[in-house]
């Protein structure tokens, strides 16, 4: 059970979107706390889309406020956001297909290293990560399959390691765009039960469509209407 006095550590007010004239999203509040899974829902062209763009500041908001930890990042650029612990995963699944999935996970790894700008490196240079790329890759349930290239793992295993490496940055918050977009019932549940743990430590806002998903581990949702 969710506590009911969690802190919150992500939060929108009067959040706002125009395009020439156009309003994609208008008066938008959240308030997302740690340990707590919160739903954004609505109809296709609700904003939902558009309100993960502005959180995570790859769109300006034409008006409203956004905290994070406290912290005003109402006009910080989306680089600084991530490296304050916001970050978001992919709709569609971002993961390098020929890569193991033990490197895909060692190269997401390089940025808390303070690796990420040595791209010259050969990957054996990254062996010093292994430890953690292992702890990561066995927390998600993907241990059987560290040696295995990407490509060659199931849609539902893709999109898990997708959330891997993003759990590299060791967010505070976590953005989670569909992330059961296209499985069957045993890949929803694989994930479901995966977002269910890592919300132990973490915040996660997730947009979803399967209800059923939301109703079963969210302990809040938000309603986006057209």
């Amino acid at each position: 059970m969710a506590e009911v006095n969690a802190r919150v550590v992500l939060t929108a007010r009067g959040l706002g979107k125009d395009f020439a004239g156009f309003t994609a999203v208008n008066n938008v509040d959240l308030d997302v706390r740690h340990a707590q899974i919160h739903a954004l829902i609505g109809p296709n062209g609700a904003g939902k889309t558009t309100v993960f763009n502005l959180l995570t500041k790859f769109l300006p908001p034409t008006r409203g406020r956004i905290e994070l930890l406290g912290n005003d990042i109402t006009h910080t650029g989306p680089a600084k956001v991530a490296r304050m612990g916001l970050v978001r995963s992919f709709q569609i699944s971002a993961v390098f297909p020929h890569l193991s999935v033990r490197e895909n996970v060692k190269v997401a790894l390089q940025r808390p290293a303070g690796l990420a700008t040595q791209f010259w490196r050969p990957l054996s240079a990254l062996d010093r990560l292994n430890d953690r790329a292992d702890e990561l890759i066995d927390r998600l349930g993907l241990g059987t399959y560290r040696d295995h290239r990407a490509a060659d793992l199931s849609y539902g295993r893709k999109r898990v390691l997708e959330i891997a490496t993003t759990l590299a940055l060791d967010p505070e918050v976590l953005l989670l765009d569909e992330p059961m977009a296209g499985m069957g019932r045993e890949d929803v549940a694989m994930v479901a039960g995966i977002i269910r743990d890592l919300a132990a430590d973490r915040a996660v806002l997730m947009v979803e469509h399967n209800l059923s998903v939301v109703a079963d581990i969210c302990d809040h949702v938000t309603v986006l209407q057209r």
